[in-house]
């Protein structure tokens, strides 16, 4: 009761991988010396092989809304016709940046929970042909929910539109065929699944974003993905990097390569179902049941309680942080990350720390119950009889 370890459940920052912090201790290396020269091709490299395309991975020094904008700056000029799919806070990000850019955007929009389907994505391809691009996100963490990526990037090849995917919370918690799906241009972010701090966003880009690039006339200066190619083919960054986050890139890139990109999305897979049976056994309500996301689970507080309370209870019993709803789910919803350096440990505990909380704040709660359904998913995976 009286010492509280600080553990952080959000969807982002996530928990860091230990030799990554560490590697960030060597970080008095100038990036424009040999030294830097040869650790950064190799991660450019390794950070292809996660993403698992063949197409180019750039790095930007920022979080990963400035990868959003240059996906945006860096292929479409000011009147382009585009899709826009917003079903939670960060679809509105898109809204907002293609409003800040001057594009013509159809908004296709869902409540939040739910998603925008394939049927109706196609319908807007059907009705807006010269439509150049569809950005949306792979897994709306604001709400819990993921959006059908692969029927979605095959209407885009079908179409000629780019597809631009922001999955800054996707990456490692979905599969993601970039090459085979046609998904044009994929961010991520480093403080995710990608187990490092806040600092660098990664953008992949197919050829059909090239070539489309080549003709793209809104304005750009340090998000021009065509400066920072240049530079990179010569084993450099167009700006100061961030040294340090980058020798941490080096690390958990590594970490991942030896782990397996199948395990990793594997491992958020499992901890999220556990989650959300825990939650149901519960009595909770999950907020994404039709399409549920592994990054995160969003569950309803129950009926008369702030999911405020809820929030509060794991930071002061336990120094456990999740999040809080965002906008206007602020109070309604609690949500936790399975995303990056998470295992079922960490379930266990939290599982039978929300049990206590609910109990504090007067909801009936069995004693246990939801941790056995976690601990019953770890034996069927962990324990299979050969």
């Amino acid at each position: 009761m009286f010492i509280k370890k600080q553990r952080l459940l959000t969807p982002g920052p996530t928990p860091l991988l230990p030799r990554a912090l560490h590697a960030m201790m060597a970080s008095d290396i100038h990036h424009r010396t040999q030294d830097f020269i040869k650790l950064y091709p190799q991660v450019l490299a390794d950070l292809k092989h996660v993403y698992g395309t063949q197409g180019d991975v750039l790095i930007t020094v920022s979080s990963g809304t400035g990868a959003l904008e240059a996906a945006v700056s860096n292929f479409f000029s000011a009147g382009d016709k585009v899709i826009v799919l917003s079903a939670g806070k960060f679809g509105e990000r898109w809204v907002e940046l293609a409003k800040a850019f001057s594009l013509d955007a159809t908004v296709l929009t869902a409540e939040y929970g739910d998603t925008v389907s394939p049927a109706r994505v196609e319908a807007a391809l059907k009705e807006n042909p010269s439509a150049k691009g569809v950005f949306f996100q792979a897994s709306e963490t604001s709400t819990g929910a993921a959006h059908d990526v692969e029927s979605i990037g095959k209407l885009c090849q079908a179409h000629g539109a780019l597809c631009i995917v922001d999955a800054i919370t996707g990456l490692g918690t979905m599969p993601l065929d970039i090459d085979g799906w046609g998904l044009d241009l994929v961010i991520g972010g480093s403080q995710k699944a990608f187990m490092i701090p806040p600092g660098l966003a990664f953008i992949s880009v197919s050829p059909k974003a090239w070539a489309q690039g080549a003709s793209a006339t809104l304005p750009r200066l340090y998000f021009d993905l065509k400066k920072e190619k240049k530079m990179a083919d010569k084993g450099e960054s167009a700006w100061t990097p961030n040294v340090s986050l980058i020798l941490a890139l080096s690390e958990s890139l590594k970490y991942i390569k030896d782990l397996g990109m199948d395990n990793l999305v594997a491992n958020a897979q499992m901890l999220a179902h556990a989650t959300r049976t825990a939650a149901t056994t519960l009595g909770l309500e999950l907020f994404a049941p039709n399409s549920p996301s592994s990054s995160v689970t969003a569950i309803k507080a129950p009926a008369g309680l702030d999911s405020s309370e809820i929030v509060k209870g794991f930071r002061n019993n336990f120094g456990a942080i999740i999040a809080n709803g965002q906008g206007t789910m602020k109070g309604q919803i609690f949500r936790i990350a399975h995303l990056g350096y998470f295992d079922f440990a960490d379930m266990f505990s939290l599982i039978a720390e929300l049990e206590l909380i609910l109990h504090s704040k007067g909801v009936p709660v069995e004693f246990g119950k939801g941790v056995a359904a976690v601990q019953k998913i770890y034996a069927e995976a962990a324990f299979k009889k050969a």
